[in-house]
């Protein structure tokens, strides 16, 4: 009975790579499953040749567990299948009458989820004294020289929470493949409301600019690259400064449109989203709709907004793919050069695995998005 316990408790885990977390446990056992599928699928292999040689129900019990390989091998079926594809997708989206942007490198490689991931060393740099604190970035220096292109990145956390050294494995990626990376702390909430945050990423481009010899930065190409709380912050200074020196922006899984993400929550069991969102824009909607609809990213694009690369999960629990795709509708309309890579399988923070499936696949549209927009 134990085993078979195991058996249904391993099938219940599996339907995370198709259904949504339910709780805020089981959205980190997503990320395992979803990125990490090598581990689910070794223990299904192993209980199902321990089945097959003794069980008290070996007919449910064997089906159970092919239904579970099969769904913890889903991500590595699905991300190839969108790797066939992506290339040209992209290339149509930002380079269709500039030649080719494609690399040797596939998008996805199965055996490539057991490799290692190289980093480089950054050096902490103090780029604003702001009245409480003092705001660091991690600057990753790029390996090639001269004056190179610079990627200024901002963390999640909700607004209130993370730093920096959020997911340091993509910097050290970027910067290996010929661009500076800015990891940047900004001010928090609720001590620090919008448009706070967005103030401290001018003024770390303006740090970056003054320091560019030093730091050997071409102050003409600069990208902004933004996770959840970090994308909304990215998306809404891409659009709203105006600087022609910013020729692009990567939203991962971002909220873009700040007054229909606050009519419909989040998942109570995960996050308090309005709560956060509040401590955020500096109360409710019905007190402040002002300070939702100026922090929504979607309001503010134009004709003239940056080519603009959105990744996101529809797997997601904590920031809803409908953002994305509100987003990227507005886009299309616009005519600006952009691009929705969709993971169908992934949730919130997907990319914590660079090797993983959606890790991969993100991996390469960045570094696609990259030479497009700064070449």
């Amino acid at each position: 009975m134990i085993k078979l316990a195991f058996t249904i408790l391993l099938f219940l885990i599996s339907l995370l790579t198709i259904c949504k977390a339910p709780a805020y446990f089981f959205w980190l056992i997503a990320i395992l499953v979803d990125e990490f599928p090598w581990i689910p699928v070794a223990v299904t292999f192993i209980l199902l040749l321990f089945n097959l040689r003794t069980t008290t129900y070996p007919l449910i019990s064997n089906l159970l567990l092919c239904a579970s390989l099969v769904l913890f091998l889903s991500p590595v079926i699905r991300a190839n299948q969108i790797s066939s594809n992506i290339s040209d997708a992209l290339q149509q989206s930002f380079t269709p009458n500039q030649g080719t942007n494609k690399t040797s490198v596939p998008p996805f490689v199965a055996m490539r989820m057991f490799a290692s991931v190289d980093t480089i060393q950054s050096r902490a740099l103090i780029y604003k004294d702001a009245r409480y604190k003092k705001l660091l970035m991690d600057f990753y220096p790029s390996v090639n020289l001269g004056k190179r292109p610079c990627v200024i990145v901002v963390h999640g956390g909700s607004w209130k929470s993370g730093d920096n050294k959020q997911l340091p494995e993509l910097n050290s990626y970027l910067a290996q493949n010929g661009y500076h990376v800015a990891a940047i702390n900004y001010r928090l909430a609720p001590e620090a409301q919008y448009p706070a945050p967005v103030e401290d990423v001018k003024d770390a481009i303006r740090y970056l600019k003054e320091r560019s010899t030093e730091l050997n930065i071409d102050t003409s190409r600069f990208v902004l690259l933004g996770r959840s709380a970090g994308a909304q912050i990215a998306l809404l200074a891409a659009y709203t400064l105006h600087d022609i020196d910013i020729k692009g922006v990567v939203d991962f899984y971002g909220p873009a449109d700040m007054v229909w993400g606050y009519s419909l929550p989040s998942n109570p069991l995960i996050m308090d989203s309005r709560k956060v969102m509040e401590d955020y824009l500096g109360g409710t909607y019905l007190s402040h709709p002002q300070n939702f609809e100026r922090s929504s990213p979607l309001l503010h694009a134009t004709s003239k907004s940056p080519p603009t690369l959105i990744i996101h999960g529809k797997n997601d629990v904590l920031v809803a793919y409908e953002h994305s795709r509100r987003l990227h509708l507005k886009l299309q309309q616009l005519g600006v050069k952009h691009y929705l890579l969709t993971l169908p399988w992934a949730t919130h923070g997907f990319d914590y695995n660079l090797n993983g499936p959606g890790g991969q696949l993100s991996t390469y549209a960045v570094a696609y998005f990259l030479r497009s927009v700064t070449q």
